[in-house]
């Protein structure tokens, strides 16, 4: 990530985000802007973070690495999400991957400042619970959801969560073999079984693959096959 020195643009990202009074000015002094590019890993599973993020622009996508070296996508992740709060909190290692879907931008904050100056600061402290709860509850849900749900499901749900707008058309610039075979792992399905769902949801309309690329063509039909959007 790219430090960005911007006293201006950090007070106007607080303010926007309704943050201005969940840190002491003093903390406020010491905060970081950091921007992001899309694919760039925030953290990987297992290091060591000093530093918690606070996503302000973009979205991130959390997964999971087996030792096998598959991959299981968890949830994803947009403003005003936190990472590594859990990992302060417990004083671990970084429990999932975490990695950008668009460009973006996180507010950092050291480890060592937040114990110093807001440690028992009691909106800091209120925020965080209310955060670090909510997201035991929605990665519970996800995974739950991740078991129970069909492939079908599953993928019109990745599709939805990574599109880069709403009203985005085109979900993944260059289809090729490579980025399914992640696909695949990352929803928890076969290669095979992945280029079957996405022939069916062509024939009924709801995608169009045209090369290398494939297109959203019935938003409204995929939301409907996502049946919540089990990922977000």
């Amino acid at each position: 990530m790219k430090q960005v020195i911007d006293r201006f643009k950090i007070r106007a990202l607080l303010d926007q985000h309704e943050l201005q009074h969940t840190f002491p000015e003093s903390l406020q002094e010491r905060i970081r802007l950091y921007q992001f590019e899309k694919g760039e890993r925030i953290c990987t599973e297992g290091e060591e973070l000093t530093q918690m993020y606070f996503l302000v622009k973009g979205k991130l996508k959390i997964f999971t690495v087996s030792a096998e070296g598959n991959s299981r996508l968890l949830r994803f992740k947009n403003p005003l999400d936190i990472v590594g709060d859990v990992e302060y909190l417990k004083r671990n290692r970084v429990f999932n991957t975490v990695e950008a879907v668009t460009d973006g931008s996180v507010l950092g904050i050291s480890y060592d400042d937040i114990t110093r100056l807001a440690y028992d600061y009691p909106p800091f402290l209120q925020f965080l619970l209310h955060e670090v709860t909510h997201k035991f509850y929605t990665e519970s849900n996800a995974s739950t959801l991740n078991h129970l749900n069909s492939v079908e499901t599953r993928l019109a749900s990745y599709f939805l969560s990574t599109a880069t707008t709403e009203k985005s058309t085109l979900f993944y610039q260059e289809m090729k073999t490579t980025n399914l075979k992640d696909i695949a792992d990352l929803i928890g399905t076969s290669y095979r079984h992945l280029n079957r769902v996405i022939k069916d949801l062509c024939e009924q309309g709801i995608l169009e693959k045209t090369g290398k690329r494939i297109y959203i063509k019935d938003h409204d039909l995929l939301r409907e096959r996502a049946h919540g959007n089990i990922y977000e």
